[in-house]
């Protein structure tokens, strides 16, 4: 039985992962792709850096240029953070006849549809399941099990340490910074975790999603995206005591043949899946026009998790799966009638709103005036009582709305600001129904 050799260029938390399933489970893997698979080279940095994890004498090397120009290797696993050299490499293997796995969100978010439509090109394919929320099968699952359908809606906690974040947040009342540094000593968040806590992480996987499930290129930056930093725990005790739990959601769907697409905290009805996905997990809800709705819920991130969709995509890539796949997702084509990016003063839905009121008669009124004459009905309001001591002349005021555009609530709070009877900075979520 011929043998197919491997490469990888990383050694990192994944590569690591990547390197050990590879080592110790050769039999299984060789059961799946049909054929032995040898892991050829390891390309890194320093070669001499201390390691935990137990190779084979030489297998280890730092000259990528022994690599690409290597023919018998037809395969490689990069596992390169960042945008460059990772994106100079990609084209390069590319180039040399070599298809690619990689888990790279932000290099596809940044660059996905240059890669695309180089490696169509070449006949190459790109696979790249692990750069989406880790362990779930979320791209083959679009590109493939639900390439019949088209996609209505996607909707997915797509980071989870924010999700992790605000479980405790909601469930312990612990503050967010004490949530934050949690996250911190438990691997969950980075030193630096702005990517994760601003949407920012979401809004690149999000970019991925939109681009495989309706072949349209969007740039993440584009994304409307609001984080998780101003969130305070009166939002998330409010909200749980309305029967809803805030939930940092990156959302796409069809509109009037045009396409919206959001990542902001959202209030979701207590019992629905997506509600109820707790600590660092993610999960997707798809909905197809012939599937209806699916779901998908696991660990969207951490080294084994990843590991295996890096592993997956491996067996995929060697068996030819991926490149049908690639080719026939049309990946790095632009279609004839790309959809129309809705404007977020387009978007549609309910709000939560949340605003500091003058305990005085008639300002209730005031404000559902405003609200009504932007065309912002109300569906249901909560006075809370002014605090004992008297101290405070503000009482806080929360509104569900009914449906409205995100355009008409602009107008009426950029009105209520003016109002001498009302503090400014009103908080505003969406509502999923």
């Amino acid at each position: 039985m011929e043998t197919t050799k491997v490469a990888l260029i990383g050694l990192g938390t994944v590569g690591s992962g990547v390197a050990q399933v590879l080592l110790s489970h050769g039999d299984r893997i060789a059961c799946q792709a049909g054929r032995p698979l040898e892991l050829a080279t390891i390309i890194v940095t320093d070669v001499e850096k201390p390691r935990s994890l137990q190779l084979p004498e030489g297998l280890l090397s730092s000259d990528l240029e022994s690599l690409i120009n290597d023919p018998t290797i037809p395969v490689v696993i990069q596992l390169i953070g960042g945008l460059e050299p990772a994106r100079t490499i990609m084209l390069r293997l590319l180039e040399s006849g070599k298809d690619v796995i990689t888990a790279n969100k932000a290099l596809l978010a940044e660059h996905g549809s240059e890669l695309f439509e180089r490696a169509r090109q070449l006949g190459r394919s790109i696979a790249f399941e692990a750069s989406v929320c880790g362990g779930i099968p979320i791209i083959t699952a679009i590109g493939q099990s639900l390439a019949a359908n088209r996609i209505e809606s996607l909707c997915g906690i797509l980071n989870g340490t924010s999700n992790y974040i605000m479980t405790r947040m909601t469930e312990e009342g612990v503050g967010y910074e004490e949530a934050l540094a949690e996250a911190q000593q438990r691997g969950y968040a980075e030193a630096d975790p702005t990517l994760d806590v601003d949407g920012s992480d979401a809004a690149q996987k999000l970019a991925i999603l939109v681009q495989l499930s309706y072949r349209t290129e969007v740039s993440w930056q584009s994304i409307p995206c609001t984080g998780i930093e101003q969130l305070s725990l009166d939002d998330l005790q409010c909200a749980h005591q309305m029967g809803y739990r805030i939930k940092l959601l990156g959302i796409a769907q069809l509109v009037d043949s045009g396409l919206e697409i959001h990542v902001s905290p959202t209030l979701v009805r207590c019992g629905q899946p997506l509600a109820e996905v707790r600590n660092s997990e993610n999960a997707i809800s798809v909905v197809g026009d012939i599937a209806g709705r699916v779901f998908f819920q696991g660990r969207g991130a951490g080294q084994m998790p990843t590991a295996s969709a890096v592993v997956a995509d491996l067996i995929d890539t060697v068996v030819g799966r991926s490149q049908l796949t690639f080719q026939q997702a049309g990946l790095g084509m632009r279609p004839e009638k790309p959809l129309e990016m809705k404007s977020p003063g387009e978007h549609s839905g309910r709000y939560y709103l949340r605003m500091s009121v003058v305990d005085e008669p008639g300002v209730m009124a005031e404000v559902a005036g405003i609200l009504g004459s932007q065309q912002v009905s109300i569906n249901s309001i909560i006075q809370r009582e002014s605090t004992p001591d008297g101290t405070s002349p503000y009482v806080p005021l929360i509104i569900m709305t009914h449906t409205t555009t995100e355009g008409a609530l602009d107008m009426a709070l950029a009105e209520l600001e003016q109002s001498e009877n009302v503090l400014p900075g009103c908080v505003r979520m969406r509502v999923l129904d």
